[in-house]
């Protein structure tokens, strides 16, 4: 199971499920959110996530309950830019994955540790992939 490594700060970041298991009470994503802000790491999700989780309506509400403790970064021209890159490194393609690579973006750019809770694991794997950093400053990637 991955955690935040010694010491305090660093970064969780949510896809759209983390979020949506988040804003509905489940037990790991609560545990994770909660130790994350006990060691004043920052949870954080994408502007685009948004777009993938809210539909306007009462429903909604669970979701802007939780996050009033998460952070929505906003994506500008180099986050679309880094994710188009990360898009023709891996070979992705289509909606889905511009999304995902917009998130991995946003992962990449945020404090380390980082840890992205996510229900695709493979491909979020394959956008955040820092063969270059040393393996314990790289994301880990865990399946929400």
């Amino acid at each position: 199971m991955a955690r935040l490594r010694s010491g305090t700060g660093g970064t969780l970041v949510l896809d759209a499920e983390g979020l949506i298991k988040l804003s509905k009470g489940d037990l790991r994503a609560l545990s994770r959110a909660k130790k994350a802000h006990a060691r004043d790491a920052t949870v954080v999700t994408a502007a685009t996530t948004l777009a993938e989780v809210l539909r306007g309506g009462p429903r909604d509400a669970p979701v802007y309950q939780a996050l009033r403790k998460v952070k929505v970064i906003s994506i500008h021209a180099e986050q679309a830019r880094n994710a188009g890159k990360l898009l023709g490194q891996t070979g992705l393609s289509g909606h889905r994955c511009a999304l995902d690579a917009l998130l991995a973006a946003v992962a990449l750019a945020q404090p380390r540790p980082v840890i992205l809770l996510t229900s695709d694991t493979e491909d979020m794997t394959r956008l955040t992939e820092e063969p270059d950093r040393p393996q314990r400053e790289r994301i880990a990637v865990v399946r929400i």
